[in-house]
């Protein structure tokens, strides 16, 4: 009957795991929550992650208007972000005929966690870049569909706890811009269900369970790597910290 369970897919617990005689469970379930701001009007229609905008144009065949789940033609796109993602998000859109594509980012261009190559061949195929701009709000049409946002200036101030300087708005400098398509990308998090239904699993402020370097968690016998330790990282480390927590599990349960 377990086995069966694991096969459908049902969701199995750590604790479930360990009363059916797992001595050494690891999680690896990465970090596949998009993040978004929270912000009013977030969940009009066509404002959505980067994963899902990615995901349907490259494997769902999205462009394509006669798909089961096409894309709206966008005239303005707004990309929020700036990351590799985010560079990869708005050229998509542009070569996808969008007029006008632009990126706002609330730091300043050298503050950009994307890869200079990224940047340059963006600027390279016209896109627009807003930095030390937020968005603090959505508006729609009667139909949900969002028409435009409202963003407000920034400045930098004083250094956060990554030692970058933090993004302060000024006051009484909020603009409203056009945009029928808003694309997030703003990094993924560590789905919070797991830690939340396993009791003695402790997890960081970013909502990542906390592991050594060898995997041990908090708890005893469960161990942890990859994006759900780290946060959204590459696919080398997390292959890496598989291969160190195996070796740990396995040294673990020689010790009983």
């Amino acid at each position: 009957s377990f086995i069966k369970d694991c096969i459908v897919g049902k969701t199995i617990s750590v604790k479930e795991l360990e009363a059916e005689g797992f001595e050494g469970i690891f999680v690896g379930s990465g970090a596949g929550l998009p993040n978004f701001m929270n912000i009013p009007g977030e969940n009009f229609i066509n404002i959505m992650s980067s994963n899902e905008y990615l995901t349907r144009v490259n494997l769902m065949d999205a462009s394509n208007p006669d798909t089961d789940t096409p894309i709206n033609p966008a005239k303005s796109v707004m990309v929020v972000g700036g990351g590799n993602t985010a560079m990869d998000s708005c050229r998509t859109a542009k070569r996808l005929g969008a007029e006008k594509v632009f990126i706002v980012y609330r730091r300043s261009e050298a503050e950009m966690p994307a890869r200079l190559e990224e940047v340059k061949h963006a600027k390279e195929e016209g896109i627009e870049f807003l930095t030390l701009h937020n968005p603090i709000e959505y508006h729609a049409d009667e139909k949900g569909n969002v028409t435009e946002v409202v963003l407000q200036k920034m400045e930098l101030g004083e250094p956060d706890a990554s030692g970058r300087r933090s993004p302060v708005e000024k006051a009484g400098s909020d603009f409203v811009i056009d945009c029928d398509v808003v694309i997030m990308a703003l990094g993924t998090s560590p789905n919070p269900l797991i830690a939340s239904t396993t009791g003695g699993l402790n997890i960081n402020r970013r909502g990542c369970i906390e592991a050594n370097e060898m995997g041990a968690t908090s708890r005893e016998g469960v161990f942890a790597g990859g994006d759900a330790v780290t946060g959204a990282a590459t696919v080398i480390l997390a292959m890496g910290a598989g291969r160190k927590a195996a070796k740990a599990i396995d040294e673990y349960i020689k010790s009983k």
